[in-house]
Formats: structure tokens, sequence, C-alpha cells
């Protein structure tokens, strides 16, 4: 099934199905009840259910009609203050289809828009409050200028915990029919930060490659580095065997052609797990920020990393 498909199919239908976010969902079935919302701005991590509580709540709302009074837009599509010039401002002109006084006007990304257009924004939102109501997703809140964010409801979402994860993994696999493995679940959970559109990506390119998903197939799938061979490699280091530590690294970066970002980020998690003083943990973590922000600049990830290592000997069990 192609993964848009996927991703619709299992998007909450009702603010009732939205998961792990019951701090907001709560004031927003509310204002539902009331048929009373203000100007509203989601922000949180991507994943975790910004726009789909958003169209739960329109279908709430409107119930069958929603499609018809709402707007949906992506600022880093169209980011400019022509978008609010026009799109916006003639959707907004005109009044709802429907029993309710007002339409929706979603705008994804809203960080994305410049600052001239979150100003024009802004007067938009104050010229036709009574006819539409602006819901206004985003990443980062602090790049929404402060004029925008006075005239919102704010609702901060958090990363869905293992729990939440593991359920609608369970729920996909058990409708999807597919077949994984305890390592299997614990990978893309590692994997996904909390994220829910990566769960879904995981699954769907996992089921096309194999039957059984195991954690090899979830890493295969993914292109990033497993926490054992890391940590091996790590283990190696640290008892001074560099020359068998640099082979466990030029087999990630040559062989399975990972990437030296990923390596490095998979670096920085294991470091806290490993069984040297903190003192040393310390000083490999700002090593591996130092090294991070080298091949960010351009450096050769190969040597930078194998110069990482050498770094690390110094840290070296006694």
């Amino acid at each position: 099934m192609d993964i848009e498909i996927w991703a619709e199919k299992y998007r909450p239908k009702s603010l009732s199905e939205v998961i792990n976010q019951s701090h907001v969902i709560e004031r927003l079935k509310a204002f539902v009840k009331n048929k009373n919302i203000p100007h509203c701005l989601l922000a949180g991590p991507p994943g975790t259910g910004k726009t789909a509580t958003t169209l739960a709540l329109a279908r709430d709302l409107f119930g069958n009609g929603w499609k018809s009074n709402i707007l949906e837009l992506n600022a880093s599509d169209e980011r400019g203050i022509q978008i609010v010039r026009g799109k916006i401002k003639d959707f907004a002109r005109s009044r709802s289809l429907s029993d309710i006084s007002f339409k929706l006007v979603i705008l994804d990304e809203a960080d994305a828009l410049t600052s001239d257009a979150q100003h024009a924004l802004r007067r938009t939102m104050e010229t036709f409050a009574n006819t539409t109501r602006f819901f206004l997703i985003c990443n980062y809140s602090s790049k929404i200028i402060e004029p925008v964010q006075s005239r919102c409801s704010v609702f901060r979402f958090k990363p869905l915990n293992e729990s939440h994860i593991k359920e609608y993994i369970n729920r996909i696999s058990k409708e999807e029919k597919l077949s994984i493995d305890e390592s299997g679940v614990d990978a893309i959970i590692d994997l996904s930060e909390g994220d829910l559109r990566k769960v879904s990506n995981l699954l769907q390119s996992s089921s096309v490659l194999k039957e059984n998903i195991s954690e090899n197939i979830i890493y295969e799938i993914a292109n990033q580095a497993k926490p054992t061979d890391i940590k091996n490699m790590l283990d190696l280091i640290l008892k001074g065997n560099f020359i068998d530590a640099r082979k466990k690294l030029h087999d990630m970066l040559l062989k399975h052609g990972l990437s030296g970002e990923d390596i490095i980020k998979e670096m920085h998690k294991q470091i806290f797990d490993l069984d040297i003083p903190e003192e040393n943990k310390i000083r490999m973590i700002e090593l591996t920020g130092e090294y991070d922000f080298r091949i960010s600049e351009g450096g050769s990830e190969l040597i930078q990393l194998e110069a990482l290592l050498a770094q690390f000997l110094l840290y070296k069990s006694k």
C-alpha cells in the first residue's frame, strides 16, 4: 500500500482517537463542545500528531462536510506574503457553509513563513476573526512572531512514549497482518524517537522487503547504525584495540554505506552507557560534539571519525 494511503488510513478520525496528548485533547474537546474555538498555535516535534489532531477536530466540529469548511496549506511550499494576501484572504472572506459560524484555515509548518508574511497574517487574523479561525502548526514556536503568538491559544505537543508507539505498531501489525519480532519493535522505537510518521514509514518499507520483520531488516531499511555495532566499536577502542575498532568503522562506512552523521549520533547515545568514570564520559561527549561539527563543516567522514577514535584511546580502560 502506498505510504500516503497508509498514513491516511491510520490517521485519527476523531479527537478521541488521538494518543498520548491528553493535556491538549481535553482542552480542544471543550472548544468543540461549545462550538467556540480561538485561533490556535500547535507546536512540538514532528510526527507527534499536530496536523492529525487538527483534522480530527475539523471532523468533530463540522461532521461530514468538514472538507468544504477548511483550507489546508503548507507554509514551507508557499511561504511569502502573497499566500496570505491571496489564498488565505480569499478563503477567509467567505462565510461558513455549515451551522458553525466560522471556517478553519490550517497552516502547516507555519514557522517557515517569512516575517513579512507573518505580519500580514496577524492583520488577517484580526480582520476575519468572525468568519475564520486559524490553526498554525509548527515545530518551533520561537520562529512565530510575538504578535501572532499573542492572538493564539498555544498547545504544546510532546514526543510519544514507548507504550503508545508499541500500541500503534501492534495495531498496524494486526490489521496489515505483519509479523514483527520483539527486537524489530524495539528497533523501531529507538529509531523513531517518538515520531509516528517514522514508525509508519519503517513498517511500510519493511513489509515490502520481508514478510518476517526483524531488527536487522529495520536497520537495513533505515540505513542507520545498529547500536550493537557502535557499542562493540567503542568497547574495542576502550580496550586499546584501535586496529579492530578502525576496521569496524570502515565496515559501517564503506561496506554498509552508513553516513558519518548517523554513526556519530549513535556513538553519542552509547557513551552514556559505557563502564567508565563519569569525567571520561564528559570529555568523550565534548569530543563527539567537536568532531560532529568538523564533519558538518565539510571534513572527511572517514578521517574525522578515525581521529575521534584515536582521541577516545586516551580514555581506555585501565
